[in-house]
């Protein structure tokens, strides 16, 4: 998974552990390892909901002010699926 520049250290302090992400398909899995920086992420979930799911409180879980600036950058590539994705860091 890539996180745009400022999101990166959150999620490496343990700050952020969601990200909504729109896409086509799920492009991530359960149990998948994915690098960042000098350890990864694993994801815990990946589960389908609504544009209505995505509350002011989930925004700020994924590190973002608010809903209209987490929509700003959820959307990666034509897809409309709205898919939220949970994930704990670890160390190398």
């Amino acid at each position: 998974m890539m996180f745009t520049k400022r999101l990166r250290e959150p999620v490496i302090r343990g700050e952020v552990t969601c990200s909504v992400r729109i896409w086509r398909s799920a492009r991530v899995k359960a149990g998948g390892r994915y690098p960042l920086g000098a350890g990864y992420i694993e994801v815990t979930s990946v589960r389908e909901i609504t544009l209505a799911d995505v509350t002011p409180d989930l925004a700020r879980r994924s590190g973002f002010l608010g809903v209209v600036d987490l929509l700003k950058v959820a959307k990666h590539g034509p897809g409309e699926r709205v898919f939220l994705v949970e994930f704990a860091y670890h160390a190398a």
